[in-house]
């Protein structure tokens, strides 16, 4: 038994020592890698610190010293601004500011986009002044200026708080820093500095669409100054705004918040897309769209994105034949005051716009005389298709575009044979 106990003992002692031994071993190991690696990493430091040395210029002894910057010249007096521009303006007015200011861009930004500061737009503005506001928007104040080279530009400073707000000023400066259309408002520079966020734009004279059309109460109830040949232009115009969009960019953008208080007009009445905060990069697949968050203004969303938030161009194409209803009509889109069945526009007016007869009934009365019952049926029936319900069914804005270029050729061309001669009476 006892021979037993003293076999049992020392096999316990073999293994412990070979246990110790592993750990010992183990630790060796360890504290040799730590070696290793510490003289590599001093191997590395000093390689990498003599590369940078040798790329070092040497110094050229006797050289004098870098003469301090010249102080700013004082800006020029602020230059008077004439042009109306409206709420409807916001984009159309945002970098008016900066100009007035008469100070020099900080930072030029990509193709020509150029950085302000906030000290610039500030003095440009006169402080932000209500002497210099023309316009309350969605997204912030607007106000107008001049820059030092003589632009008449307008300053847009947002007030949207939050993530949302940042979000709206980052899609707007980098969609207009890269897209180029002559029927997209342009952006001429912006400003981000500590929670402002200010945007530049080129001015138009004549402000909103909405303005014009229902001048008297500024969204319902005027009598518009707007003829025939106008109204059509406005809206060819926009078309191809929103063409460029659809057709020439890949992956397609879609605006979101197409509307007639978003089509800028400059002094000769020429029209320009604008506000682009709410816009969305479209699917790449044909027919296919994007899920979002419904966002928009009541009476021109299109019903397939308010009840699925399934986004795609065609939902642009809807706006668009509303704001093309708004030209025909003289009409808001949504106005509870009337009588009933009249209060939504595309409800009112979808059922007559492929009638013949019809057609002359829900017109604009300030364009009687203006138009042929030709022109205004097609016209209305263009806008019947871009307001159909079903999205499939709507057209493409380059058919639209096509649709509508010979209507206001046509008339360009009878104007230019003879300037005296009248358009014939509706029912004509």
């Amino acid at each position: 038994m006892s021979d037993a106990g003293g076999g049992g003992s020392e096999e316990y002692k073999r293994e412990e020592s070979v246990a110790l031994l592993v750990i010992v071993s183990l630790a060796a190991l360890s504290l040799l890698s730590l070696i290793a690696a510490f003289a590599y990493y001093c191997y590395i430091t000093r390689k990498v610190s003599r590369r940078l040395h040798s790329l070092q210029p040497p110094k050229r002894s006797g050289s004098p010293p870098a003469p301090p910057p010249r102080a700013p010249p004082p800006p020029p007096p602020q230059q008077q601004q004439q042009g109306k521009e409206s709420p409807s303006s916001n984009s159309a007015s945002d970098g008016a500011g900066a100009a007035a200011a008469g100070m020099a861009v900080v930072v030029a930004g990509e193709r020509g986009v150029q950085v302000f500061s906030y000290r610039q737009l500030h003095a440009a503005t006169g402080g932000f002044g209500r002497a210099h506001m023309v316009g309350q928007g969605s997204f912030g104040a607007v106000y107008r200026g001049v820059l030092p080279d003589g632009r008449k530009v307008a300053v847009k400073l947002m007030d949207r708080p939050g993530k949302q707000g940042e979000q709206e000023f980052e899609m707007e400066v980098e969609l207009l820093s890269r897209l180029r259309s002559p029927h997209l408002l342009g952006l001429i520079g912006h400003c981000s500095e500590g929670g402002q966020r200010l945007l530049v734009y080129e001015f138009m004279a004549n402000g909103g669409l909405q303005e014009h059309l229902y001048p008297n109460t500024g969204s319902c109830g005027g009598i518009s100054k707007l003829d025939w040949d106008t109204r059509m232009r406005i809206a060819l115009e926009a078309a191809k705004g929103l063409e460029y969009l659809h057709e020439r960019v890949n992956p397609p953008v879609i605006h979101r918040d197409f509307k007639s208080s978003n089509i800028l007009l400059d002094k000769d009445f020429h029209a320009r897309v604008s506000d682009f905060g709410l816009a969305k990069l479209g699917s790449d697949r044909a027919g296919g769209h994007v899920s979002t968050r419904v966002l928009g203004t009541q009476g021109y969303v299109a019903p397939e994105y308010a009840l699925t938030g399934h986004l795609t161009t065609k939902s642009d194409v809807y706006s668009y034949g509303v704001v093309l209803l708004e030209l025909l009509t003289g009409r808001v889109p949504v106005d509870m005051k009337r009588p009933p069945g009249e209060g939504v526009l595309v409800n009112w007016a979808l059922p007559m716009l492929t009638d013949r007869e019809k057609v002359v009934q829900i017109l604009d009365p300030a364009l009687e005389g203006q138009y042929s019952l030709k022109d205004a049926v097609q016209v209305a029936a263009i806008a019947a298709m871009c307001v159909q319900p079903e999205a499939d069914y709507r057209p493409l804005m380059a058919d639209v575009v096509q649709s509508l270029v010979p209507l206001v050729k046509n008339r360009s061309a009878q104007k230019a044979c003879n300037p005296n001669v009248q358009a014939s009476k509706p029912l004509d």
